[in-house]
């Protein structure tokens, strides 16, 4: 069974633990969009800082992996459940680079 949008958006903002806001919408293709801002962070001007990819291809493992070095890199010590697969995201960084 295909979860839904909104279980989704829940699963993931537990996984990101207190400091994200999570968002996803759905694109004209139907297909799944991850957003997830940091609630301290900003980028350009007064926007939060994001990472935003899109739900095919591993979407959410994409999202979640950004997010992941946000946290380790911007707020050390915070926790969140993401953080466990740190070693795992790492990982997939050196094979994407590597490839």
């Amino acid at each position: 069974m295909v979860a839904s949008r909104s279980a989704r958006e829940r699963k993931a903002g537990v996984e990101a633990g207190p400091l994200a806001r999570v968002v996803v919408d759905v694109d004209r293709t139907t297909a799944f969009v991850y957003k997830i801002s940091c609630t301290t962070c900003t980028a350009k001007g007064d926007k939060a800082w994001s990472a935003y990819r899109l739900g095919g291809d591993n979407g959410y493992l994409a999202a979640m992996d950004r997010w992941t070095f946000h946290l380790v890199e911007k707020h050390p010590g915070t926790e969140a459940p993401c953080l466990t697969y740190l070693a795992d995201a790492q990982q997939r960084l050196h094979e994407r680079r590597e490839g």
